[in-house]
């Protein structure tokens, strides 16, 4: 992002980017327990931007799948194995509470678990690796892979730990749990669950807010479009 600040903390309709998801997440799951994996020297994080009742900080890795271990790790003695567990990045805030719902009640229903995800829309190009076309891929049953992802708290412990034990590049939860011979189900999202990287995609969030009808606060509690 090129700022002064991690871009969880970065301005977005008039609060932070890590206010604005947990807000989002909180409209859909007001009961549930979060695990928020924040860097143990972060001096930014303000625990009053937490809605949920029932939260944890836990202690977040170098990549995406060491955060997500220690949180499984930290609840590891109050789960069951049937427990639903969502991985959500935090830098989606636009992410849709049907879509939440709708992924939830999949994973409640599916044996091996989901993830939101949306078809791709665009010709894929690969390079060649000195800035050139190599070819053209087909993108018919290609999909972009978004979050929140889930799956039953023992398959994604088990799909991490093997993952790991094998030495395997895991880049979601999703290819962790593939890597086991399972088949998550794909849950068709909307397009405008984006996930902020480059700084113009502040300013893209905002207006996917703002058309969402959720630029204001209040109106987190009533996302239903």
């Amino acid at each position: 992002m090129g700022a002064a600040l991690p871009k969880q903390y970065l301005p977005l309709a008039g609060r932070t980017v890590l206010a604005a998801t947990l807000a989002r997440l909180h409209a859909a799951f007001p009961a549930a327990r979060l695990c928020l994996c924040l860097d143990p020297g972060d001096a930014h994080f303000d625990p009053a931007t937490v809605p949920f009742a029932d939260w944890r900080r836990v202690a977040g890795g170098d990549e995406r799948v060491d955060s997500v271990t220690n949180a499984l790790a930290a609840i590891a003695d109050e789960a069951d194995e049937a427990d639903p567990v969502l991985v959500h990045d935090v830098a989606r805030p636009c992410v849709r509470v049907d879509d939440l719902h709708r992924l939830a009640a999949t994973i409640a229903e599916d044996a091996v678990g989901g993830l939101l995800a949306a078809p791709v829309a665009d010709t894929m190009k690969r390079d060649d690796g000195a800035g050139r076309v190599e070819t053209t891929a087909p993108r018919a049953g290609l999909w972009h892979a978004l979050t929140p992802q889930g799956f039953a708290y023992g398959v994604l412990r088990r799909a991490l730990a093997e993952a790991g034990a094998r030495g395997l590049a895991v880049t979601d939860e999703a290819s962790a749990v593939e890597a086991l011979g399972l088949s998550p189900r794909l849950v068709s999202a909307r397009r405008d669950n984006l996930k902020i990287t480059h700084p113009e995609d502040l300013a893209l969030a905002e207006a996917i807010l703002a058309a969402q009808g959720m630029s204001d606060h209040p109106a987190d509690r009533n996302d239903t479009a």
